[in-house]
């Protein structure tokens, strides 16, 4: 096995690929990245058992084909350490991989390839093909509210349901959920639901650009495998029941606030400052036009914002954890955002006044 390639074409795929490796591994060779040439392509291939990305490289100048697995960590950091625009020249000698550029050489341990594992393949039950963008939309508007290390595992990831002519993505921690749903080229009658692991999501957010190309997704019964020009990414899927979230979704809330976005966020932002640092809670009063926000801790310090917006409702006090509205005012992009509320003890839905591909709902606090 020998190659030459430049730094830069080596190090983009390295360093998503290494990102998927775990430090810390019960196997071996589960640290190592996998090295393959054939032909013209060199393929590097990442895993930690639950999720297994494959990035190709096309080779400018000829090459002897071949495996083997490397520490991915040292690899990295070498090739980062090396000047740019430098050429690097792979061989493998005596189970070692020698590569060098310009005067500085390196030889590094390697693992044989067939030690390498790799993701079982399977048939996959349905596949499409969706535009990036869209893909990382979903991904972004909605990826804030998993849960991270849930005793109920299904919430420790995002459900991804696939409708006619479109893909919705869902997430909850259990006190707020996150929904988004965008067009897709579909054509399927009945849905079909898959829980991606959190682990799962993000690497896949490294992939996707905000351009048009196109990724194709496969769901299988156990994994998910999105294809990109340069990559091949598969992840497990988590075998549970996702909550029914349609009954979570607020209905009949009659009293409508909208307001503009940021000063909303930056208002909630100070008041946040003055909340008790444990459970975050805040106080919403409604008013006529006007909502009052106020913190206070238990160093009895108090914090009071009061923000104009259109109201024409009764007033209402309502609580609620304050990082949760920042995390949501945080990733809606529009100017102005719309909170429909209907009495202390019910959740808020938040969503863009007009055109909202994306829904939250975040449950009250008592105070």
């Amino acid at each position: 096995m020998k190659f030459t390639i430049n730094r830069e074409a080596l190090l983009k795929p390295l360093l998503l690929v290494a990102g998927v490796v775990e430090r810390r591994q019960t196997l071996p060779v589960l640290s190592n990245v996998l090295l393959v040439v054939e032909g013209d392509t060199l393929s590097l291939t990442g895993t930690d058992l639950e999720v297994e990305l494959v990035g190709r490289v096309h080779l400018e100048s000829p090459a002897e084909d071949g495996d083997i697995t490397v520490p991915a960590r040292k690899l990295m950091d070498i090739c980062k350490s090396l000047p740019e625009d430098s050429d690097i020249t792979f061989q493998l000698e005596d189970q070692r991989v020698i590569f060098r550029s310009g005067r500085s050489r390196f030889t590094l341990s390697t693992l044989p390839a067939n030690e390498f594992p790799s993701i079982d393949e399977e048939s996959g039950s349905y596949s499409f093909s969706i535009i990036q963008s869209r893909l990382r939309r979903l991904i972004d508007r909605t990826g804030f509210a998993m849960a991270q290390q849930d005793v109920r595992y299904y919430l420790n990831g995002m459900l991804l349901e696939v409708r006619e002519h479109a893909l919705r993505s869902v997430a909850t921690d259990g006190h707020r959920l996150a929904m988004c749903t965008v067009e897709a080229d579909i054509s399927q009658d009945d849905r079909h639901q898959v829980i991606v692991p959190r682990k799962g999501i993000l690497e896949l957010a490294r992939l996707l650009t905000d351009g048009e190309e196109i990724v194709n997704i496969t769901l299988g019964a156990n994994h998910i495998r999105a294809t990109t020009g340069a990559f091949i990414f598969t992840s497990k899927l988590v075998d549970g029941k996702f909550p029914d979230y349609e009954r979570v979704l607020p209905r009949g809330g009659d009293k409508v606030v909208i307001g503009d976005r940021q000063i909303m966020r930056q208002a909630l932002n100070r008041a946040s400052i003055l909340s008790n640092e444990k459970y975050r809670g805040i106080r919403l009063i409604l008013d006529q036009n006007t909502v009052k926000i106020m913190a206070n801790n238990p160093e009895q310090e108090e914090a009071e914002e009061e923000v104009t917006v259109t109201y024409e409702g009764n007033s209402l006090e309502i609580g609620f954890n304050v990082s949760y509205l920042l995390d949501v005012l945080s990733v809606v992009d529009c100017d102005a955002v719309k909170l429909t509320l209907s009495d202390p003890n019910s959740s808020a839905l938040v969503e863009e006044p007009e055109n909202s591909d994306s829904v939250y709902v975040v449950m009250p606090m008592r105070l």
